[in-house]
């Protein structure tokens, strides 16, 4: 069994799958976010689309590097992990306009004080200023914000992205076919629009990542950090504090700001790939929960995905896969490992699109393609050898 299986947590989501399995998969069952009939205005030539995701397990690392350090300003990058983990994701069905935004925040009220809910709050706003720059409009609802600690030991900071969208301007993957080449954008480095270096982690598989990187210390000075039911074997057991330093990307940079480097968004990026080369995109995925196979739930049956070129895993990873002594099958199904959104596309079309993201600054290239097969399956290329799943 697995570190992260044991911890009570799942890359695969299994048990959530299978729980939703009888639910109606909406208009189109590939595509990567649910999509039904325009209910809100009846008209057939539009969608409704509503999401809901957040910051996970994320929000305990910055409750431990804020507790150490003072640093508030952690909680404006938990503001944006919220946002965009569903901003992302409905990018992926090509949306990108118009939304709507409404925050959930459950505290435990002794722990988190009233300047993390206003860094958190104020972040979010502050998000949404800096993309209405690059012509993203998303209106902030408000939302809820409960005092809930009997339920929550410090903080959970969620939050649910509604849209209304022309049908024809939609991105299904029912257009995936063989002979596709997949563009992956980089998760990491300085994208124009960020203003620090991003690690890549994203918000999946922090649970893994806290536990295996940080010092037994943690839970010894913050008990309300994890779940004390857990057998202790599992409970910190790395070698790292937070303000402890590795070498990325040429320069020295905190452990604690690595692992919280926030979300990145390729918004502006998809507003001007969907804007201008709608027509050359099959197929969007963006490799959140299940790291590198999470494609494997929104392509065609009948299609081989091949990742033989994707980027080398940036820093943070490979310190993740040393101190957890994971192998690349656990670390590729639990991590982005660097390469978190995937363009279809015909391979004419290649070379306009990734000038594109480079053009604001985030790295691009084709890192595989789709072949003919008679069973949906994925094949990854790492540096230690080929997965198949």
């Amino acid at each position: 069994m697995s570190l992260y299986t044991q911890r009570g947590v799942s890359a695969q989501k299994e048990e959530i799958h299978a729980a939703t399995q009888k639910l109606d998969k909406g208009l189109y069952p590939k595509a990567f976010c649910k999509i039904y009939s325009d209910s809100l205005c009846g008209d057939s030539d539009w969608v409704n689309v509503m999401h809901a995701d957040g910051a996970g397990t994320k929000s305990i690392l910055a409750y431990l590097y804020w507790k150490e350090t003072g640093d508030i300003s952690v909680w404006k990058g938990i503001a944006q992990d919220a946002i965009v983990m569903n901003l992302d994701d409905l990018l992926c069905v090509g949306i990108y306009d118009n939304l709507l935004f409404s925050s959930t925040i459950d505290r435990n009220k002794k722990r988190i004080p009233a300047e993390v809910l206003e860094a958190i709050i104020n972040g979010s706003q502050e998000f949404f200023d800096n993309m209405k720059k690059f012509g993203i409009n998303i209106t902030y609802m408000g939302g809820e914000t409960a005092d809930v600690g009997d339920v929550v030991r410090t903080i959970a900071v969620n939050g649910t992205m509604a849209a209304r969208w022309p049908k024809q301007k939609l991105i299904t993957n029912e257009k995936i076919q063989a002979g596709d080449v997949i563009i992956g954008l980089a998760g990491y480095g300085q994208a124009d629009y960020e203003n620090d270096y991003n690690s890549g982690i994203a918000s999946n598989g922090l649970t893994s990542a806290r536990h295996d990187v940080l010092h037994k210390t943690y839970g010894a000075r913050f008990e309300e950090s994890y779940d004390t039911t857990l057998d202790e074997h599992v409970v910190y057991i790395g070698p790292h504090l937070m303000t402890d330093k590795i070498e990325a990307d040429g320069a020295a940079r905190e452990i604690g700001k690595l692992l919280l480097s926030p979300t990145r968004t390729f918004a502006p990026i998809m507003k001007n790939l969907l804007e201008n080369h709608f027509d050359a995109i099959h197929g969007l995925i963006h490799c959140s929960g299940g790291g590198q196979t999470k494609c494997l739930k929104y392509i065609p049956e009948n299609v081989r995905i091949i990742k033989d070129n994707l980027f080398t895993p940036p820093a943070i990873f490979n310190m993740i896969q040393k101190a957890s002594k994971s192998d690349d099958r656990e670390m590729y199904q639990v991590f982005n490992m660097g390469t978190r959104l995937e363009i279809y596309t015909d391979e004419k079309s290649a070379d306009s699109i990734i000038a594109v993201s480079k053009s604001y600054g985030v790295d691009a290239r084709i890192i595989g393609r789709v072949e003919n097969s008679s069973s949906k399956s994925l094949s990854i290329k790492t540096t230690t050898g080929t997965l198949e799943f």
